[in-house]
């Protein structure tokens, strides 16, 4: 059986590995949902950092284990991180479905042009 740890491990790879795929997608909707996984991705890794400390007996005169606040801190800021982010790219999203019933990103004139000029001519 495997421990948990590395199955932890291996959801994130998978979740960072599929958000990266769709992020680089054309279609702004695969771009929303990239960002999504992406954060969801972030806020496991986070948990994954999260390790016991030995908490100092200051009131109770006796030690005892504590969870480190400040990866749940910063889970809850990329949360609030990816929310503002995602619905900033739905509005963006739907405004440009709203100009032409299509969300495919454009190709780019100027990425065209320069790729013209930098590829071989054939001699032949």
């Amino acid at each position: 059986m495997t421990p948990p740890g590395l199955l932890l491990v291996v959801t994130v790879a998978v979740l960072y590995s599929s958000g990266f795929y769709l992020l680089l997608q054309r279609s702004l909707m695969r771009v929303v949902f990239g960002i999504l996984i992406l954060g969801h991705a972030a806020n496991l890794s986070l948990m994954l950092t999260d390790t016991a400390i030995t908490l100092p007996p200051l009131l109770t005169g006796q030690e005892g284990q504590m969870s480190d606040p400040l990866p749940q801190a910063m889970a809850l800021t990329a949360i609030v991180i990816t929310f503002g982010v995602t619905t900033f790219l739905l509005a963006l999203a739907y405004r440009v479905w709203l100009g032409d019933d299509n969300d495919e990103v454009p190709a780019d004139l100027e990425d065209a042009r320069i790729s013209r000029l930098t590829e071989p001519e054939d001699s032949s």
